[in-house]
């Protein structure tokens, strides 16, 4: 069984997670990521710290290439990075792997040269490869040189941290592919007081919505103090 089927369905086809949805992406980079889901060139690399959205981008790749008909794998290396060896698919022509998480591999002799050589067998193959990582490829700590090397060479997007402006949006846009309506109160005391990372305010998010549907309540600032309270009782 390939390591992508290790993930809930959900996961990997969420609405939340498409090209189209994400918010405040570097001149050019939606297009590159569409052409490399599409069929054409061979890999992308994406730097950016936690929260700036690689995850996102890696799902929503795998899921454009599959509206084009291609297969993708979506390989998290922070799940798989110590057993990488094993669960590593056998590359096939014309597949789109995305690998997020580079840097939990970093150091681990063994991850590092089975990728290496998935490197290798996937270009050889005519597949194409889209990695996520917290640097650029000249500051992970990786132990094998000739996989930093391979990196290098691909064509990079370097992702910047989302501002309060592209949070809300987020969460705007989410509330509104539900149907929900977010107070712009409820979603500026939101980012003031339950952090800003992107991760953990999805989370809380989901529950909000199922709140909210449940008490069949828009989401205003009352309504949102009243949830998050009886979450911390």
């Amino acid at each position: 069984m390939s390591a992508s089927r290790q993930l809930p369905l959900g996961l990997k086809y969420s609405p939340d997670q498409r090209l189209e949805n994400f918010v405040a992406a570097p001149p050019a980079a939606l297009a590159q990521l569409q052409a490399l889901a599409a069929g054409e060139g061979s890999g992308l690399y994406l730097a950016g710290g936690s929260g700036s959205g690689k995850t996102h981008l890696a799902l929503a790749a795998c899921a454009e290439a599959e509206k084009h008909g291609h297969l993708a794998h979506y390989l998290p290396l922070a799940v798989l990075g110590a057993n990488l060896q094993h669960v590593l698919p056998i590359p096939q022509p014309d597949v789109l792997y995305a690998l997020d998480g580079v840097e939990k591999i970093a150091g681990m002799r063994a991850a590092e040269v089975a990728l290496f050589n998935f490197h290798n067998a996937v270009r050889d193959r005519g597949a194409r490869l889209l990695y996520t990582a917290g640097q650029t490829a000249e500051h992970l700590a990786l132990v094998l040189p000739d996989l930093r090397s391979r990196l290098a060479q691909l064509p990079r997007i370097v992702l910047a941290l989302a501002d309060d402006a592209a949070r809300s949006e987020i969460l705007r846009l989410r509330a509104a592919r539900r149907g929900l309506q977010f107070d712009e109160a409820a979603i500026d005391w939101l980012l003031k007081h339950h952090g800003r990372d992107l991760h953990g305010l999805a989370q809380l998010f989901e529950r909000l919505d199922r709140e909210s549907l449940a008490a069949q309540r828009r989401l205003t600032l009352p309504f949102l103090r009243q949830v998050l309270a009886a979450v911390n009782d």
